[in-house]
């Protein structure tokens, strides 16, 4: 099962649904697709398709995947990454109505770098990505919280 996840935040994000549906109809995606498409509302009978569930929910449908497909939004990639799950992440950009900047091409930009996903920065690259995501190996998830723990610590030595 492939699981795409559209965040929670008061945006639509067809364009990424629509590419999805051409990979289903042209081959590319052999697999059952489940959505959360938050407020991207989208008719389509070829994949199941729900607003929004609780955690728990969400945690179960990202164990049961082979594959997340996800907005640019950090706590979506993180969930993937944390579970050790090959994750697609395409930015919501602003220039069509999907967020109020760009700032999910920069996040993309960051962990794709770092060897943990695979990132595009346009939609239409979703198939070719599909195509090589077997290949794909993500480096371990670290967590890097190094520089905000020390943050932390010259706050507390300061009080």
């Amino acid at each position: 099962m492939i699981l795409v996840l559209l965040g929670t935040q008061n945006n639509q994000f067809k364009r990424l649904l629509e590419e999805i549906e051409k990979a289903i109809d042209n081959g590319i995606i052999n697999e059952r697709v489940v959505v959360q498409a938050g407020f991207t509302k989208f008719k389509t009978d070829k994949m199941h398709i729900f607003d929004m569930k609780p955690k728990e929910v969400i945690d179960n449908l990202v164990d049961e995947a082979s594959l997340i497909i996800t907005h640019g939004g950090v706590g979506s990639i993180i969930l993937g990454l944390k579970k050790g799950k090959k994750v697609i992440a395409v930015p919501r950009l602003h220039e069509f109505g999907e967020h109020v900047n760009n700032h999910q091409r920069q996040i993309i930009d960051i962990f794709s770098k770092k060897g943990y996903i695979i990132g595009l920065q346009n939609v239409e690259d979703l198939s070719e990505a599909l195509e090589d995501i077997n290949d794909f190996t993500p480096n371990k998830y670290q967590s890097d919280n190094k520089k905000m723990l020390d943050i932390i610590d010259k706050f507390i030595e300061k009080c």
